[in-house]
C-alpha cells in the first residue's frame, strides 16, 4: 500500500492526481498549512527531514520531491502508458518537460509570489527579471503545446502531471489569456476524469476551504 503525505494547496496535488490516474491502492495522510504563515506544519518534519510535501511511503521507503515521485510511480506502475519508450525521440523531451516544470518555469513564478507576499513591488531589477523571464518561458511553452492535448507525443505522460500544477492554477486565475495554446492545454488537463477526482479529494482534505 502506498501512503501519500498530502499537504493542502501544494505540489502534492500532482501526486494525488497521478495516483488517481494509476488506479493503484493508496491512502492519504492529510497535513494542513498554517493559516497565518501558509507554511507546512511540523507534522511533515516527523515524516521527512525537509518537512515538505508530497512525500510517499512505499515498500518501507520514504521518498520526497514531486518530480522523483512522478517518475518512480510511473516506472513502477505504468511505464508503457504514461511515458514514451526510452529508445524513442520523445523520451528526451519527456525528461526535458519534467525538469522544465520545476526548474525554468518555477523560478520566476516563485519569485513573483515571494515578492508580492513581501510587499517588494518597487524593485526594478526583480520586477524586470520576473516579467522578462515569464514572457520568454510562456512564449516557448505556448508554441510547444500549439495544437496538442498533451505535451509529449500527444499522449498523457508524467510531463503533463508535472506541468499541470502551475498552469491549471494560472488558467483559472485568467493569467494565461495572452497564451491561448497554454490555456487550452491546461483546460484540457483539468477536464480529465482522474484530475477531477483528485480535485474532489483535494477539497475534502483542505480544511481551509
Amino acid at each position: 500500500m502506498i501512503r501519500l503525505h498530502h499537504l493542502n494547496q501544494s505540489r502534492s496535488l500532482r501526486t494525488l492526481w497521478l495516483l488517481e490516474e494509476l488506479g493503484v491502492p493508496y491512502e492519504v495522510v492529510s497535513h494542513q498549512r498554517d493559516a497565518k504563515t501558509h507554511l507546512a506544519p511540523d507534522s511533515l518534519k516527523a515524516v521527512h527531514p525537509l518537512g515538505k510535501s508530497p512525500v510517499i511511503e512505499m515498500d518501507g521507503q520514504i521518498y520526497a520531491e514531486s518530480g522523483a515521485i512522478t517518475e518512480l510511480l510511473i516506472e513502477r506502475f505504468a511505464p508503457e502508458r504514461l511515458r514514451p519508450a526510452t529508445g524513442s525521440s520523445d523520451y528526451g523531451y519527456y525528461l526535458q518537460w519534467i525538469d522544465f516544470a520545476e526548474s525554468s518555469l518555477m523560478l520566476p513564478l516563485m519569485l513573483e509570489l515571494f515578492t508580492n507576499k513581501a510587499g517588494i513591488n518597487d524593485n526594478e531589477f526583480l520586477n524586470g527579471y520576473i516579467e522578462t523571464e515569464k514572457t520568454r518561458l510562456f512564449k516557448y511553452l505556448d508554441t510547444s503545446v500549439e495544437g496538442k492535448s498533451f505535451i509529449v507525443g500527444d499522449k498523457l505522460s508524467g510531463a503533463d502531471f508535472m506541468l499541470s500544477f502551475d498552469l491549471i492554477i494560472l488558467a483559472k486565475r485568467q493569467k494565461l489569456d495572452a497564451y491561448p495554446h497554454i490555456k487550452q492545454y491546461a483546460e484540457k488537463l483539468a477536464g480529465l476524469d482522474s484530475y477531477q477526482r483528485a480535485m474532489q479529494l483535494e477539497a475534502k482534505y483542505d480544511e481551509s476551504i
